[in-house]
């Protein structure tokens, strides 16, 4: 599936030699599964271990790198392939932390990266190892090609990605910004779809939800649990939870959801193409909003800010009223929501005098503008998607959920995610974060020449 990368690399000015695609394929194989078998799992973390892999190879290699870590047990790896400088650099990322796992639910070691009929079982197989394997055979092969670039490639293997962002992209961006100072960046958050053998589309993700959180906070008067008083904080609180998740928050398009709804439409059934060109049309909008609630969530969610109530604590004996309790709110907001304004709406909507909303303060996660749709890189992303999927088209998507690619965005870098294909009809099963994580093993090399190709579309000396 290589064999034509060369001409695709000639076009772009690279003078580069023949390669071996079998050895390639077989290296990738070797540190995506080194990885898997790597436990860096957040907390604690230990992205140290993965570190050390990554520096034995760059180092057989020849390529230069440093290390910075604010925690010593938890280090960051930068990476350059050095250009002209005619051009700004762009990165290559993965992060090395992986949620954690509950074995007893898995079929398989969770960090044996077993292979099974065509797929690689473990932890990080899709999140993100699959993102730090392929960032880490583009500057190997751009190495070893000798390929002349316009502009340096970064590779940035960064800590603390699932929660604990001060110890990776915050301090790289704080502390050490000059070091990975660029004007794309590559990291993960898209994906191909697959059907019945078909690429349909590959998502490019350009903005994301901004994590901002609270909690709901219920007052009423401790007492006997023979004797109902009309101040029980327990109902206080359950009327609050059960108003704030029925709250259908309003709706609104911004550059990236409303091209990925114009663009869905051309390659989906018409009773769907028809909801997707009219969804924002006053007379069928809430008709079209009760049907992506029911049935597509992903949809329904990147129309708006979300508030998903997913925690309840209150109460500690059968007999006893509590006088106080909480709720956790997932808020998830649109990048350029007045979360003053959210929050007081919010308020108005529960109408209880006895339950307090209350923002969490701060957040991991700064809010910033989409990234562009007119840039060298995202036609590169398409230039690449037609090259390997004829017929296929690209997606700019926004995520639900977060990435570090927020905070290189919030420095003003075009960041865009990408990731491997998947079979629409797999699902969730096997997805990030989920029991028997997996890949197949084909998307694993399909990856890595899908990013080698944008990389070397934007940097590659014409």
């Amino acid at each position: 599936m290589f064999g034509f990368l060369l001409c695709a690399m000639g076009a772009f000015g690279a003078d580069l030699p023949d390669l071996d695609w079998a050895k390639i394929r077989s290296e990738t194989l070797e540190h995506y599964t080194h990885l898997l078998r790597i436990d860096t799992s957040n907390p604690p973390g230990g992205e140290t271990k993965a570190v050390d892999y990554l520096r034995s190879v760059l180092d057989r290699e020849g390529i230069p790198y440093q290390v910075f870590a604010l925690d010593p047990a938890r280090a960051n790896l930068v990476a350059r392939i050095q250009g002209n400088g005619s051009k700004r650099p762009v990165i290559v990322m993965g992060h090395t932390d992986v949620v954690g796992v509950q074995r007893d639910k898995w079929s398989v070691d969770p960090f044996g990266a077993i292979r099974k009929n065509g797929f690689i079982y473990g932890r990080g197989a899709t999140d993100d190892r699959d993102n730090l394997t392929a960032s880490l055979m583009a500057v190997i092969v751009l190495k070893r090609a000798g390929v002349a670039l316009d502009r340096d490639v970064i590779f940035v293997a960064e800590a603390g990605e699932e929660g604990t962002t001060q110890v990776g992209i915050d301090f790289l961006v704080g502390q050490h910004w000059d070091a990975i100072d660029a004007e794309y960046a590559l990291a993960e958050g898209g994906a191909g779809a697959e059907r019945d053998g078909k690429v349909r589309y590959m998502s490019v993700t350009t903005t994301e939800k901004v994590p901002r959180g609270g909690k709901l906070v219920a007052h009423g008067t401790a007492g006997h649990g023979s004797r109902p008083i009309l101040d029980n904080a327990v109902i206080h609180l359950a009327d609050a939870v059960a108003k704030a998740g029925r709250w259908e928050t309003p709706m609104r398009l911004n550059d990236t959801t409303r091209v990925y709804f114009e663009r869905l439409a051309t390659i989906s059934p018409p009773a769907d193409a028809d909801r997707y060109n009219h969804i924002a049309d006053p007379a069928r909008s809430a008709g079209i909003q009760r049907y992506l609630a029911e049935h597509d969530e992903n949809s329904y969610s990147i129309l708006r800010t979300s508030i998903v109530p997913t925690v309840v604590n209150i109460g500690f004996r059968s007999n006893v009223i509590p006088s106080q309790g909480e709720a956790t709110l997932d808020v998830r907001a649109l990048p350029d929501e007045d979360m003053g304004k959210f929050y007081e709406q919010l308020r108005r909507v529960i109408g209880d005098p006895r339950v307090e909303v209350v923002p969490n303060v701060g957040s991991h996660r700064p809010a910033s503008p989409p990234s562009r749709l007119d840039t060298e890189m995202f036609r590169a992303l398409e230039s690449a998607t037609s090259a390997m999927y004829p017929g296929a088209i690209v997606l700019p998507s926004m995520l639900t959920g977060a990435t570090d690619m927020a905070q290189l965005r919030g420095k003003g870098v075009q960041a865009y995610g990408i990731g491997p294909v998947v079979d629409e009809k797999e699902g969730a099963l096997g997805a990030a974060h989920s029991d028997d994580e997996k890949l197949a093993e084909a998307s694993l090399y399909q990856f890595v020449e899908f990013q080698l190709r944008a990389v070397l579309a934007v940097a590659a000396h014409r």
